[in-house]
């Protein structure tokens, strides 16, 4: 199986190469690994001798969660080096200037000589890898070399290959870090039954970091007069299949609002939407007057701030390969509503639950369940209530990493 391991993650990046010219991801995959371990090499630089905190995310949605982490020891720590590494091009592109980083890498692809290079490179003391991400090469001379390693905000399935009788072998990886911090009992009882005792249910620090957002998030002039004195969807993420829901949404109710962020927001997409949206006078933020119905969010970083205007929010990808980010309006105390493919998200279906939020299959479930919240401001304002308090319940995971961790 060790064989096969090595085999597959050259055969990765070799196809990686040969897609790269037709494929913008791929591309960029392969352009950042190239005299990767070289640049490190002349990159870094220790002449004070700090400790060296090596903390690894897969992308975007890992790096959040690594985040409060991230901040947390820079205030906590002075005498520290924070090295942050990505696989992914989506998440390194956008966060290679985060300002809490002494540095920020690509991840060296894991072969036996990335990771021996890697590591006398950097010389870790400490190592966090984030929630799934998981290198066998890595953590295999992290252990030789006795350096403490944790995994955070880790959440498992029964339906992951450790958890088969041909994945023993990768779960040993698993077995190489000094604690497992996880999200739910769930996955603490799935690594018990393969022998792996060494973990602490925490929950998500990603809540830490959206807790902070809401606490801290700027008024907006232009969605707060909006979507004054109506009541307000804000969509965040959205795809086709969400937005056709949400259109059939407005042509049942006269009286709402809404506003859309869709997930992709280049030129042509924009322009479909203004196209679709036609009929209730749809402007664009960046060119705001205070008319019609529909508001189409056409830059980015602003959802996360702006979802305390809603009534209610709508978060796409349910219809695709899964529900986009939850916990930044449920930091708001929103009741949101999704398409059916959320079971991967502990949060999700924890607030499902809890008939707080709504998964739907068709525009009438959106109907019906909006309508509810329209006719009852009571129910509204209750069910906003328990969202708010299911994210107060889960914040403080941050702290109770560090506080089973000794950084000497």
């Amino acid at each position: 199986m060790k064989l096969i391991y090595n085999i597959s993650i050259h055969f990765f990046a070799f196809a990686a190469y040969l897609i790269s010219p037709f494929n913008n991801k791929a591309k960029k995959w392969v352009k950042g690994r190239k005299n990767l371990i070289n640049k490190i090499k002349t990159d870094f630089n220790n002449a004070d001798n700090k400790k060296v905190i090596w903390i690894h995310v897969s992308s975007l949605g890992e790096f959040e969660q690594g985040r409060p982490l991230i901040e947390k020891l820079k205030t906590k720590e002075k005498n520290i080096i924070i090295v942050l590494t990505f696989f992914s091009p989506s998440g390194y592109e956008i966060r290679k200037n985060y300002g809490l980083a002494d540095y920020v890498f690509y991840l060296p692809n894991d072969t036996k000589k990335n990771a021996k290079d890697f590591l006398d490179i950097i010389n870790p003391k400490i190592v966090f890898f984030v929630k799934y991400d998981i290198w066998y090469n890595y953590l295999n001379e992290i252990k030789k070399r006795n350096i403490e390693s944790y995994l955070i905000s880790a959440i498992f399935r029964k339906n992951q290959i450790y958890f088969k009788s041909y994945g023993k072998w990768y779960a040993n990886a698993l077995k190489c870090f000094n604690i497992i911090f996880v999200q739910n009992k769930e996955s603490q009882e799935l690594l018990q039954k393969i022998n792996i005792k060494n973990s602490i249910i925490i929950g998500d620090t990603r809540f830490d970091r959206v807790y902070d957002i809401a606490k801290k998030s700027a008024d907006n002039n232009i969605v707060k007069n909006f979507s004054q004195n109506s009541f307000t969807v804000i969509a965040g993420s959205t795809w086709l299949p969400d937005e056709e829901k949400l259109l059939d949404l407005l042509k049942t109710f006269s009286n709402i609002k809404l506003v859309i962020a869709p997930h992709q927001i280049y030129e042509q997409n924009i322009n479909r939407l203004k196209k679709m949206f036609d009929g209730f006078n749809p402007v664009l933020y960046s060119d705001f007057k205070n008319k019609g119905r529909v508001l189409i969010i056409n830059n980015i970083g602003l959802l996360s701030s702006i979802y305390k205007y809603a009534d209610i929010v709508f978060v796409g990808g349910g219809f695709g390969k899964g529900i986009h980010n939850i916990q930044e309006p449920a930091a708001h105390g929103k009741p949101v509503i999704f398409g059916p493919n959320y079971k991967k998200f502990l949060e999700a279906k924890e607030l499902v639950t809890m008939q707080v939020c709504f998964s739907i299959n068709t525009s009438n479930d959106l109907i019906k369940i909006t309508n509810k919240f329209i006719t009852n401001k009571e129910y509204l304002l209750q069910t906003s209530n328990k969202v708010l308090s299911y994210v107060s319940k889960n914040i403080g995971s941050t702290n109770k990493i560090l506080e089973n961790i000794n950084i000497k």
